[in-house]
């Protein structure tokens, strides 16, 4: 685990000190977010965060291939070119993005393109143990990867509304993922611990905490596509890795839940975004629009709606975040009767924060003359 963190450490330093770089790139690229009617932001702000979170995974998978540690994993190397390279297609087409404003067909192609990287390079999600599913043919494996990263990406960065929200609901996630991840390599390996989903999400978590104090409401620099459909892709492609790859019969009794429900982790981690990029589309789909047609309902909208502060209402989806997140991590190591009734305390706790009195002492404060 001591090299993880190490890996997680340097990729949060390199992003923290490329974001300012980022920054001064945005301001002379043009990558400004104008504030328009369903923003909460008050005044233009650059949005290249994204190329920095990148260049931080870059340096984190570099200093990887040095340690002796994981040379397993660089062994065969396509599985690091495919969520390597495809991070990098996902980033370039975020920053065509935040700089020109594409269109969504030209973005979703992009997406689509980034996706069938991945899958060329190996990295398929051929099996389902959360539906019973052993294997799939090589184009149902290929179509189902592509069809999970696209909707990954999309989830975060229609979640990505508010400053600090998508960066720490990530960085949490993928903590509770990354625990998970290592606890079952463990469970599943007898002398080599070194994993490449575990690295990943590590650099995923990494490149979040050296993003966020830039990113703290209120803002100073916006993550934009680049750095919304980068995070997006990395956890599909992690989870996957876990999802896909993992050889059921080789674990123990104990652990055989979680293994043979690996995705059930994944979909923990984007509960949130998943859900509110479902409600999105039935929205606006029910009202005659395209499925990206912008609005200002998502459920970050309707918390401030409720009275929230800016931060609050942040802090409420995190929350909800690490409940599920690490709710479904703590299977690998304690009962579902356990789990299930601490979960049960954590929804009570959540909810009565997200409903309960001290939401109405913002709105108070807006409605005083």
């Amino acid at each position: 685990m001591r090299a993880y963190i190490l890996l997680l450490v340097v990729a949060a330093a390199a992003t923290y000190l490329l974001t300012p770089v980022a920054r001064r790139l945005a301001f002379s690229w043009g990558a400004i977010t104008a504030v328009r009617a369903r923003d909460v932001h008050h005044e233009p702000t650059p949005r290249l965060g994204g190329l920095a979170m990148f260049l931080g995974l870059l340096v984190g998978t570099l200093l990887a291939s040095r340690l002796g540690f994981l040379h397993s994993v660089f062994d065969n190397p396509h599985p690091v070119i495919g969520i390597v390279g495809g991070a990098a297609i996902v980033c370039a087409l975020g920053v065509a993005d935040d700089i020109w404003d594409l269109d969504w067909l030209t973005k979703l192609m992009g997406q689509v393109l980034a996706a069938v990287f991945l899958a060329w390079q190996g990295v398929l999600l051929y099996q389902m143990p959360l539906l019973g599913v052993v294997a799939w043919s090589g184009r149902v494996s290929t179509f189902v990867t592509v069809l999970s990263v696209v909707v990954a990406m999309n989830a975060v960065n229609f979640v990505d509304g508010l400053d600090g929200l998508a960066a720490g609901m990530v960085a949490i996630g993928g903590s509770a993922f990354m625990a998970y991840s290592y606890l079952l390599t463990v469970s599943t390996s007898e002398n080599d611990y070194a994993s490449l989903a575990t690295l990943v999400l590590a650099l995923l978590v990494g490149i979040c905490v050296g993003f966020l104090p830039h990113n703290f409401y209120p803002a100073r620099i916006f993550m934009g596509d680049s750095g919304a459909l980068l995070l997006g892709f990395v956890i599909a492609a992690a989870g996957i890795v876990v999802t896909g790859q993992i050889d059921p019969g080789s674990v123990t009794t104990r652990v055989s839940f979680p293994a043979f429900l690996p995705m059930l982790l994944p979909l923990a981690v984007l509960v949130l975004p998943l859900l509110d990029m479902a409600m999105a589309v039935v929205r606006r789909v029910g009202a005659g629009h395209s499925p990206f047609h912008p609005d200002a309902r998502h459920l970050h909208h309707r918390l401030l709606a409720l009275g929230h502060s800016h931060r609050r209402a942040v802090a409420i989806m995190y929350l909800w975040t690490a409940l599920f997140a690490f709710g479904a991590a703590a299977l690998v190591r304690w009962s579902t009767t356990t789990v299930l009734i601490a979960m049960a305390v954590g929804v009570v706790v959540a909810t009565l924060l997200t409903l309960g009195p001290l939401r109405g002492r913002s709105l108070r404060r807006q409605e005083a003359p």
